[in-house]
């Protein structure tokens, strides 16, 4: 018996029985599509993620000081003990292009005079380069030293009437106080721009450390216990006068007390950030080494608060989302592994109905080898009829996983990506299942006596 007989045979089996057959791929069909969604959802995520890393981004080194022990994530253990003298002469390092502090600042509401909205930790200080310009929509970065905002669409958009460039808005503070700025760019994305803010799509708000973080330090405790002393600079909002415009409820910080600037000089830092001059692995690696080996240094401020205890950490957008797609990767073969179950389950439907349809054609099986067929020829037409099911049920959940897998992407607006490699193996697994399956009740049927056949009732 030929291959093409075979398959005609096994086929009109098939046919003869629709429901079975339907029945019996289901569990194919359904851990399948479950592995193949599940897979294609999270390359795509993993694809979401790893593409909002521009070439300029990935030459940024980001760093905190914490316990070498501290598990968590970014910032975890961290301690404020960078300065702005730090991040002067860490700028001045020849293998270092910028270097700037990062802090999120707690508030409580944001107003553009006619509305006011609520709005949590949404204030970002950072530095100007922090905003790329290629990630502008519109309008320029801000300047440091300046009361300049730049706001994401998300932020930008949630007033009745759109905030545009040149508009003024009240920023209120955890506290009460308040703080004007104006809008000089929007971005072209609400998602975060580093692993310090995340990369999910929520409103933000962009200002220089200088004067929104530094005038903020001390309410927070990282002033160093300095800027205190404020002399006939006004009332700043920490009480140094080190600002060069106004807040709300600051009144005039352009005075001129003698050490009214001892809040930008003793501000420290949770977080910084430094850039390196290209995105070559070379020049990520020699930034943060320079980098390093200074604030570590007795040279540093921050060697003088780290102590024995902590040291400085250094990781690039890279190796933060690494540790964030090895979560996902465990997560995602653990849900791939409870689905493959499914295949188990059908593997096992497979066994059971071939082994149905052996005792149902046993008077077949004895009529064929009567005529001549030949063990193989049996246990070749029952083979082929296992096989088919499997194929039938691997591409039916192929489709099934690749819509589920294009649905899910749209729904949480993801970039589509198909693990092509895995459609590939289910067309495999497929026709290995089946072969497993059905490969005991086919070589039951072909040891089938065939006197013992023709008698069977």
């Amino acid at each position: 018996m030929n291959l093409l007989e075979s398959l005609r045979l096994a086929w009109r089996s098939i046919r003869g029985h629709k429901l079975r057959s339907a029945l019996t791929t289901l569990g194919i069909v359904i851990g399948i599509a479950a592995v193949i969604a599940f897979v294609t959802l999270g390359a795509s995520l993993q694809a979401g993620v790893i593409g909002d890393i521009s070439p300029d981004d990935q030459r940024n080194v980001y760093g905190w000081a914490a316990e070498p022990n501290a598990e968590g994530g970014p910032l975890a253990g961290a301690q404020p003990v960078f300065t702005n003298d730090d991040l002067e002469a860490v700028e001045d390092l020849e293998d270092v292009e910028a270097a700037y502090g990062y802090a999120t600042l707690q508030t409580q509401a944001i107003s553009n005079g006619e509305e006011q909205v609520a709005q949590g930790n949404g204030l970002v200080a950072s530095g100007p380069s922090y905003i790329r310009e290629d990630r502008l929509a519109e309008g320029r970065q801000f300047e440091q030293g300046e009361r300049e905002a730049v706001l994401n669409p998300a932020a930008a958009n949630q007033f009745e009437e759109n905030a545009t460039v040149g508009d003024e808005l009240t920023v209120t503070l955890l506290g009460g106080e308040r703080a004007t700025v104006e809008v000089v760019g929007i971005t072209d994305t609400s998602e975060g721009l580093s692993p310090f803010e995340g990369f999910e799509s929520s409103p933000r708000v962009y200002v220089p450390t200088d004067p929104y973080y530094t005038e903020q330090a001390t309410g927070l405790g990282f002033d160093g216990g300095g800027g205190g002393d404020g002399g006939d600079g006004g009332n700043g909002s920490d009480g140094s006068g080190g600002g060069d415009g106004t807040t709300e409820s600051g009144g005039n910080a352009d005075g001129d007390g003698g050490d009214g600037d001892g809040a930008n000089d003793d501000a420290r830092f949770l977080a910084i950030i430094i850039e390196a001059e290209s995105a070559d692995q070379a020049d990520v690696d020699a930034a943060r080494e320079s980098a390093t080996t200074y604030l570590e240094s007795d040279e540093s401020d921050a060697s003088d608060l780290m102590g024995d205890d902590l040291e400085v950490q250094f990781q690039t957008s890279t190796e933060l989302l690494q540790q964030l797609e090895d979560v996902l990767d465990l997560l995602r073969n653990f849900i791939v592994g409870i689905a493959a179950i499914s295949l188990l389950v059908g593997s096992i439907g497979i066994a059971n109905i071939m082994l149905v349809s052996v005792t149902e054609r046993t008077r077949e099986i004895g009529i064929m080898k009567a005529v001549g067929a030949q063990n193989r020829d049996v246990l070749g037409l029952f083979l082929t009829e296992s096989v088919i099911l499997g194929v039938i049920g691997s591409i039916l959940g192929t489709g099934l996983g690749l819509l589920a897998g294009y649905l899910g992407a749209q729904y949480v607006d993801l970039p589509l990506v198909y693990p092509l490699e895995y459609v590939a193996l289910a067309i495999v697994v497929g026709m290995v299942v089946g072969i497993l399956a059905g490969l005991y009740p086919a070589w039951r049927a072909a040891r089938t006596d065939p006197i013992d056949a023709l008698r069977y009732e």
